[in-house]
């Protein structure tokens, strides 16, 4: 499906956005991607190391509907990356996050349908289902916002996927303790609180293969597993000192990337679930999915999904080797 394409990805040189033009230069023979984001260091940065032509590189802003719709020209698929994406930074700068996250994706939607552009694949994460912060509410509207979106034009399929941290992005937790490790300290906010973990490789893999099944108006939701606070710290730096500083504003104990509600419009495949809103899956199929065993929620303190110390010590160790090569 995807050679001899034109992508545009928003948030282009971003941690997931690097990884998916390496990934799909590599594996995919593009007619060209279109790197999108506001950062011109990091895009010259990114044309140093790549040497590429079949690469674009376009500065914009999401929230720039005009610029947007100019760089859609030609583009068979979109990948919506770009957002604002640090729970402290949301509530801290709160009509910024819904501007970025919410006025933007908007922005993207209407682009693309009026571009008549394919398909459409918006990433959200764990934090949209039952937010309590802003960030997670500014994704959860996104993400209803594009479900919805395929009401509007028949020629673009719109659609989401959702996952948990990705181990070892900017402002991850991991890098964190890593650099904590120096000193002997990590800085904990609860040992109990738990987190789904998904590396960025695995995030885009997930991506694109999603866009070979997406039928418009679901999310996509890996099978991912999980761990506590504690068994991160320990995985990282296992003779280190701890320090319990306490949850910041905003940050819940345990994630959920199906919420109860959810689940009755769930199917399952091997490797993922899929949340199908509007039935449209059903409508062809499944494509090889059976409904879910609903009610249910996939919690990331469900006992059997969680990472030992070593599994966690693996996953990172292949998540750092990844980004250096």
């Amino acid at each position: 499906m995807k050679d001899n394409l034109t992508f545009l990805i928003t948030g282009g040189t971003g941690s997931f956005g690097r990884a998916f033009v390496d990934t799909v230069l590599r594996e995919c023979n593009p007619r060209s991607i279109r790197v999108y984001s506001r950062d011109e260091l990091k895009q010259f940065e990114m044309q140093e190391r790549l040497q590429d032509p079949r690469v674009r590189y376009l500065i914009g802003d999401i929230r720039d509907s005009e610029r947007l719709t100019r760089a859609m020209d030609g583009v068979d698929v979109v990948v919506h990356a770009a957002a604002l994406k640090q729970v402290v930074t949301a509530e801290y700068n709160p009509i910024e996050a819904v501007r970025t996250n919410i006025d933007g994706t908007i922005n993207v939607i209407n682009a693309s349908i009026d571009k008549r552009v394919p398909r459409l694949m918006f990433l959200s994460t764990d934090k949209a289902v039952a937010p309590v912060n802003l960030y997670g509410a500014t994704k959860m509207a996104a993400e209803r916002v594009c479900v919805n979106g395929n009401v509007y034009g028949v020629d673009t399929l719109i659609s989401c996927v959702r996952y948990g941290n990705v181990l070892g992005s900017r402002g991850s937790v991991v890098n964190t303790f890593l650099r904590q490790r120096e000193q002997g300290v990590l800085t904990l906010t609860d040992p109990g609180m738990t987190r789904f973990w998904i590396t960025v490789e695995q995030g885009v893999r997930f991506v694109l293969h999603s866009l070979d099944r997406m039928v418009g108006g679901e999310v996509f939701i890996p099978k991912i597993p999980a761990s506590d606070v504690q068994t991160l710290a320990d995985a990282i730096a296992p003779d280190a000192r701890h320090e319990v500083i306490g949850a910041r504003p905003g940050e819940k104990r345990h994630e959920s990337l199906i919420g109860i509600e959810e689940s009755v419009h769930t199917l399952e495949y091997e490797d993922c679930y899929v949340i199908d809103f509007h039935g449209r899956l059903h409508e062809v199929g499944g494509h090889g999915g059976i409904p879910a065993d609903a009610p249910f929620e996939f919690r990331s303190d469900i006992p059997g999904t969680t990472l030992t110390a070593n599994e966690l010590a693996e996953l990172i160790k292949s998540a750092e080797s990844a980004k250096s090569t």
